[in-house]
């Protein structure tokens, strides 16, 4: 398996099951009240085997080619975690898990498992928006002493907020399938007309103007 058209055939998938649905001409609020033609559960796809066995090899193959020195795998909280032990399994490597918050008994762990010192991480998440979330989970990871190489997630929506976050954290980031493969594939599926795909690219340049 190669990951040249893989970003296509995931994209499909998404559409397929459900995990992805473009609505351009009355778009979805967020919680954080923007306006957005695109919603995307990937949580979904661990209810549906071909789909998340596809993206576990996604993510394997990704990692053999660009983290060839990975020496554990963390999920990023919630969605990334179950695949985060998909493709530990597949590899044979060691995994850890992030909370989005310190737990509030116990140890009051952030990192659940065990990651030492001077280890190479690869961060599995399911989706990148602006990428706050999954910056906060790598640099919690980083603070543990322990070398992040990089956050790959099963789809990125590609807003350039991401690109900042990342960029200012000096993290390298990455995704199986991405927003512009998905509209892509949508027009050739007949899932969206002709007329909506500037519509929908122009949300990509100008979140916080669409839909006004």
């Amino acid at each position: 398996m190669t990951l040249r058209y893989l970003d296509e055939q995931i994209s499909e998938a998404l559409l397929e099951i459900g995990a992805v649905s473009l609505r351009p001409r009355q778009p979805f609020t967020w919680t954080s009240g923007m306006k957005s033609p695109i919603y995307c559960d990937n949580r979904i796809t661990i209810s549906h085997p071909s789909v998340r066995d596809l993206i576990a090899l996604g993510f394997a193959e990704m990692i053999r080619e660009r983290y060839p020195d990975a020496e554990v795998l963390a999920g990023i909280a919630t969605g990334g975690i179950p695949h985060a032990a998909f493709v530990a399994q597949k590899l044979n490597l060691p995994m850890i898990y992030v909370r989005d918050k310190a737990k509030g008994h116990g140890k009051e762990n952030v990192i659940e498992g065990v990651v030492k010192p001077g280890q190479k991480v690869v961060m599995i998440e399911d989706l990148i928006s602006t990428g706050g979330s999954s910056v906060k989970a790598a640099l919690a990871v980083r603070d543990s002493g322990a070398d992040v190489q990089g956050v790959i997630a099963i789809f990125s929506y590609q807003l350039e907020k991401a690109a900042q976050n990342f960029g200012q954290a000096n993290i390298e980031y990455d995704s199986l399938s991405n927003y512009t493969a998905l509209v892509d594939v949508a027009l050739k599926l007949g899932k969206i007309p002709q007329e909506d795909v500037e519509l929908l690219k122009s949300w990509r340049t100008n979140p916080d103007g669409y839909g006004i």
